[in-house]
């Protein structure tokens, strides 16, 4: 119990609150006067010790639930089988056969009412980069993500087939209606159970990693599970990772061999010496690419784009030409953007102009506006970047597009912060990654830095 104590202090202190040693002292002796058998009193005799000032209370009522309980498990249904008749069992047994086996799993399981073990949650944060975040601000971002990992909108979807199903086999409509409400008492259950841990889980690393984080830490934790602060950290960052890709990378072409053997050239330069090879002419070797490269705006993708923006717009000595293009829902040129000398205006302009929002991301009518405006910025010696989650909201990918496009550019590239893992739902990637030449996750700083080399190394 001290220590759980001492990780809410902690906590506080992390968020901001103003918690003194004296103030530490009071609450573990207020504690051991009032007890902890009354969960109320317990949680009272915190707030009067560790809160001094009235706006600090919505931080401590939001955290106190996370290190201790809100009193009650979450909440989950019964199982449906428990009253059908043994012909209700085996109609329900016989729809459930139409779906893969994993699928059915998980449906069986949310049918039993059967929480999530703590090996099984364990699992999920390591998967969705819980384990590196710490910031409640993210509690709901973070299990939305575990539950997309869990294929929550899929098993959503095949309960309603599963309903339909049972209709057509015959089961009265009373029976099916009591199946969904159960089905949906579990679901919201397991839900609870996943976002009282996500806010758990953050609180706990709040107290273990205190706001003065060192930079190299920020550069590994994911851009989902960053704070506005840590943002602003990263972008200062970015300028100096900038500065030392750009002196690599400049000694890297200084360096590079001369090229292939010119015969017709070296010919041409040793008639004064009969024919005689004594001086070598080499292909001029082209050591700078021509990058086109087309960033996802959207609010999942965005500070991960700005970044990659910011690193293009450094490193314009190293590259031959740059085609900038933005997209949400759809595509807009921002070359023009980036031919002046402040690369913070020019994303800034970029970001004003196409805010984020309450958007249906589409890339496929972006690929759309691609083609009819721009496919001739792509030819031979052109390295194609897009920079994405791939997810289209189940609309059209365009997928002729796309091939058109890395048929023509000598290479392409995907930028993704997500894992093949999580590549399901509305994901086109399983669908767009055969095209690319190569698909790099890049969900943190470091991530993108060592792309963005490799991607001018090529």
């Amino acid at each position: 119990m001290e220590s759980r104590i001492l990780q809410l202090i902690s906590a506080l202190r992390a968020s901001g609150v103003r918690v003194s040693l004296a103030e530490s002292a009071e609450a573990f002796s207020a504690v051991d006067l009032m007890g902890i058998q009354d969960r109320e009193q317990f949680r009272l005799s915190l707030r009067a010790t560790l809160i001094k000032d009235a706006k600090d209370l919505p931080t401590f009522d939001k955290l106190f639930p996370l290190f201790f309980g809100s009193g009650q498990p979450p909440l989950m249904g019964g199982n449906p089988s428990d009253d059908l008749t043994p012909e209700e069992i085996q109609m329900l047994a016989e729809a459930l056969k139409q779906f893969a086996e994993n699928l059915r799993q998980r449906m069986e399981r949310l049918m039993n009412g059967e929480p999530l073990t703590k090996s099984e949650l364990e699992a999920l944060a390591q998967l969705v980069g819980l384990n590196q975040a710490d910031n409640l601000q993210y509690q709901n971002w973070m299990a939305q993500r575990m539950m997309r990992a869990m294929a929550f909108p899929e098993v959503r979807e095949a309960m309603r087939e599963l309903m339909e199903q049972l209709a057509q086999m015959g089961m009265n409509r009373e029976r099916i209606e009591q199946i969904r409400n159960m089905i949906q008492q579990n679901m919201q259950g397991m839900q609870e159970q996943i976002q009282q841990f996500a806010g758990q889980r953050l609180a706990e690393n709040m107290s273990d990693h205190p706001r003065s984080e060192r930079i190299d830490d920020l550069m590994n934790r994911p851009f989902h599970a960053l704070s506005d602060a840590d943002k602003k950290a990263l972008q200062r960052e970015v300028k100096r990772l900038a500065a030392a890709l750009r002196t690599r990378i400049a000694l890297r072409q200084k360096h590079a061999k001369s090229g292939q053997l010119d015969p017709k050239a070296t010919i041409r330069a040793n008639l004064k010496y009969h024919g005689v090879p004594m001086e070598i002419r080499h292909k001029d070797r082209i050591k700078k690419p021509k990058i086109v490269v087309i960033c996802d705006i959207s609010t999942s993708m965005r500070f991960c784009s700005e970044l990659m923006l910011s690193f293009l717009f450094a490193l314009q000595g190293q590259v031959r030409k740059t085609h900038a293009f933005a997209f949400i829902d759809h595509l807009e040129s921002i070359s023009e953007d980036f031919s002046g000398a402040n690369a913070d205006e020019a994303i800034a302009s970029v970001l004003w102009r196409m805010p984020s929002g309450h958007y249906n991301t589409d890339l496929g009518w972006s690929l759309n506006d691609f083609q009819n405006e721009y496919m001739d910025t792509l030819n031979s010696g052109t390295t194609l970047l897009i920079v994405g989650d791939g997810r289209n909201n189940y609309n059209d990918p365009r997928l002729d597009i796309f091939s058109t496009m890395t048929r023509r550019a000598t290479r392409t590239i995907w930028l993704n912060p997500e894992p093949p893992h999580m590549w399901h739902g509305d994901s086109d990637m399983p669908r767009y990654a055969p095209l690319c030449d190569n698909v790099l996750k890049v969900s943190n700083l470091r991530e993108l830095a060592q792309a963005v080399d490799e991607l001018l190394a090529g």
